[in-house]
């Protein structure tokens, strides 16, 4: 069963409805840096070596606590992902507590707790400062991982790849961390379903066993408390916390090498009408590094917000992209430059060309001073909004001591900003920008974008991968099975849902699924009942309480939007479409609907193969339509195949309750230019005998 595409013009039709529309045209004038006070801060070191930092702020009756491991462990190889299950695993129960029982005790409180491969955070009301601390150490010391977590774990990470694999982001940045770091780097790996699969839970176990030790902690406490009320506690809570020697993995990154010379790197995403691009390549920058400052105005001036460069010269000057950004990120592991933009196909090389231009005229030409002023103001009020978050104010305590900082670093942080020199700034722009050492690593429609990149490649070639960032050939679409047709694909695909007596079985149907869009909750609600009436109702909701609502009907003959207030009827192409929505499966029927197919032939992509087959309308209107060819689901849908591009995916098939072996996807994503809406089934229902009535 189809999903509509209209959905995504229709849900963002809905919050658009309710959010304020921005004046581009003005843009606010930069304010004096602010004055930053950090609060008092005090240190003392437990018996088992754990480092502690108290940072007093008596602005609000609440605490936060931090503690964060000075770890560099082995690479998770075969296993690569398992790091990511640690976050729900640690939380799971304790020698004392059982899960029930810590959930519980966390919720009475209101606190929110945190835990992940690198350490653990809380937060809450300073009246539970005792509580708080008391359950962080049984976290730390006494979990207990429950196999059953881990199994769900592993199978939301499975349902999650799958959900991804065609997205275009998620390409780029698998395909970036592997060119940049290897995958002999904790930064190179990527997890797949191959070792999301193999991971065990006696592996988590020997991580946290070995590397959650005191004498690679460092606690940081900020808030309402005072040395003298928080010292006792954290001696009596976690002065019992066993050190151990912990080891210590050394990583190489091949491509900090400056003589490395650029590449292009390069995804298929066949039916992309955008292309994703970054270019990239790992730095040698460490936290507090003396030329930190230098370096972060660099990328501010470059790629800073809408001030920056980029911004300026490929949406404001030519119209390419809706924004373009860069980033500077320092890591004592490996740090990374990247320069990101979404842009149209034929003008992908033209953007590519723009950005490593502006690289080297920041690295030739020294700066107009507003810009530098521009980048000053933007650092600074970035460091100021940071400073809100009392959990940044704690990160900020550990720095100072993990990577041997001033101790007046943060405090004078904004004086220094102020003391920066432009003329420094030409020579940070020649050591952090490489615009002729760079990966340029593209996700897009190869057929398109690929050929027109082969100038950019210091050897002419283009490097191709796939999702996961493994090596992949240059391939198109090949020709099909011999004998194979569009029917026989289409026939395939009825019977891997359920058949056609179990489809035609269902005289109605309703799901009801959930969304989230620009932070709003959004509730799908769809009715379907043969032989050809269809409603979908999409209710926004923000903070608990609904805020809009919007209907799609098509009674059988007519098709109607309401739209804020409005009553407006589906026309034209719109109609027909509507029409063939309505049908509980329109692929049984598409004769009535005067659809013609074409077998395009095999697609490959992410190890798998995918037959394509051309759909087209009596209106002249086209749509591809991809059929996974071992499991016969239909996975994907393109409609629009020139200029507004529409992609539907489609993932998770179950079998539906009360279906006879009928199947659904549980989950489908809408996507339209830049704008993406996932919606997760939350229930099935049918045959329940819903009434007409619903459809007027």
């Amino acid at each position: 069963m189809k999903k509509s595409p209209l959905i995504i013009f229709f849900v963002l039709q809905a919050v658009a409805a309710w959010c304020q529309p921005l004046d581009r045209s003005i843009r606010p004038k930069p304010g004096p840096a602010p004055v930053i006070n950090l609060g008092a801060t005090d240190s003392f070191t437990l018996g088992n070596g754990m480092r502690v930092f108290v940072v007093e702020n008596h602005k609000l009756p609440t605490v936060a606590c931090n503690i964060e491991f000075d770890i560099k462990p082995e690479l998770e190889g075969s296993m690569a992902g398992f790091k990511d299950m640690l976050s729900e695993l640690l939380l799971g129960g304790t020698t004392t507590r059982s899960r029930d029982k810590l959930n519980e005790e966390i919720d009475d409180m209101g606190v929110q707790m945190t835990a992940n491969d690198m350490g653990l955070s809380a937060n809450g009301l300073k009246k539970y400062d005792k509580k708080i601390l008391e359950l962080m150490a049984d976290v730390a010391m006494n979990a207990v991982m429950q196999q059953e977590d881990l199994d769900r774990m592993k199978e939301k990470t499975l349902s999650e790849l799958e959900t991804i694999k065609n997205d275009p982001d998620a390409m780029v940045n698998n395909v970036s961390a592997v060119v940049n770091f290897g995958r002999k780097h904790p930064y190179g790996e990527v997890a797949s379903p191959e070792t999301v699969k193999s991971i065990t839970l006696a592996r988590c176990t020997k991580y946290y066993q070995t590397y959650f030790r005191p004498n690679v902690a460092y606690m940081a406490i900020v808030g309402d408390i005072t040395m003298k009320e928080v010292r006792p506690l954290v001696e009596k809570y976690f002065g019992k916390w066993q050190k151990k020697e912990v080891p210590v993995s050394a990583y190489e990154v091949a491509g900090l090498s400056g003589e490395r010379p650029t590449e292009v790197d390069f995804i298929n995403n066949p039916s992309a009408v955008q292309s994703v691009v970054n270019i990239t390549y790992p730095i040698a920058l460490k936290p507090g590094a003396p030329d930190i400052i230098d370096a972060q105005l660099t990328d501010a001036v470059l790629g800073g917000g809408s001030q920056g460069l980029l911004f300026l010269d490929l949406r404001e000057k030519h119209g390419w992209t809706y924004g373009a950004y860069s980033s500077i990120t320092p890591d004592e592991n490996g740090g990374t430059f990247s320069a990101s933009v979404k842009c149209r196909n034929e003008v992908t090389d033209s953007v590519i060309d723009a950005m490593l231009s502006d690289m080297r005229a920041l690295q030739r030409e020294r700066m107009a001073d507003s810009s530098f002023q521009n980048a000053i103001n933007y650092l600074s009020g970035s460091f100021a909004i940071g400073l809100e978050n009392p959990s940044i104010v704690a990160q900020y305590a550990i720095n100072i001591v993990r990577y041997h900082l001033p101790e007046d670093y943060y405090r004078d942080y904004l004086k220094n900003l102020q003391r920066a020199n432009s003329g420094n700034m030409q020579e940070s722009s020649g050591r952090y920008l490489m615009p002729d050492n760079a990966n340029i690593v593209v996700a897009g429609n190869m057929d398109e974008v690929a050929d027109k990149l082969t100038r950019f490649s210091a050897d002419g070639k283009i490097n191709f991968y796939d999702f996961y960032g493994n090596s992949a050939a240059k391939t198109g679409i090949q020709p099909p099975p011999a004998g194979l047709t569009a029917e026989q694909v289409v026939r395939n695909y009825i019977a891997a849902i359920g058949g056609e007596n179990a489809i035609n079985a269902i005289k109605d149907v309703k799901t009801i699924g959930a969304s989230t869009v620009r932070g709003m909750a959004v509730t799908i609600t769809e009715l379907k009942k043969a032989p050809g009436k269809w409603e979908k109702l999409v209710d926004i909701n923000q903070n608990g309480q609904k805020v809009n609502s919007q209907k799609m009907v098509y009674d059988g003959i007519e098709g109607f939007q309401y739209y804020a207030g409005k009553k407006i009827p589906f026309t034209g192409d719109d109609l027909a479409e509507v029409a063939e929505q309505s049908d509980i499966c329109s692929f049984l029927r598409l004769g009535k609907y005067g659809v013609k197919l074409n077998l395009n032939g095999v697609e490959h992509a992410d190890s798998n193969a995918y037959y394509v087959v051309e759909a087209t309308y009596p209106s002249g209107r086209r749509s591809l339509e991809y059929f996974d060819s071992s499991s016969g689901y239909l996975v994907k849908v393109v409609r629009g195949l020139v200029g507004n591009s529409r992609t539907s995916t489609y993932s998770d098939y179950r079998e539906v309750p009360g279906g006879g072996g009928y199947k659904m996807p549980y989950v489908i994503t809408e996507k339209s230019r830049s704008q993406a809406i996932t919606e997760q089934v939350q229930t099935v229902e049918l045959n329940k005998g819903i009434s007409d009535d619903e459809f007027e």
